[in-house]
């Protein structure tokens, strides 16, 4: 038995609700980068900072050159 023939196809949805969807859609998919990009600046700057505290305290722990002209070693 052909069903097409005997049930009538939906009607298509208003052209509001279709430009709602992609709208949602578009949307949601920005959000969703938006905060991907986010947690990779952060991961970034918080491996930045480790790596310039370390850096820090080996300066801190080199001979200071500068002092030593001024008779600060």
């Amino acid at each position: 038995m052909d069903f097409q023939r005997i049930l009538p196809n939906p009607p298509p949805p208003p052209m509001m609700e279709i430009f709602e969807t992609h709208l949602l859609a578009r949307q949601f998919y920005q959000e969703v980068t938006h905060r991907e990009e986010f947690q990779a600046y952060c991961q970034w700057y918080r491996e930045t900072a480790q790596q310039h505290q370390l850096e820090l305290e080996k300066m801190r722990g080199d001979l200071s050159i500068f002092g030593w002209f001024l008779g600060k070693h």
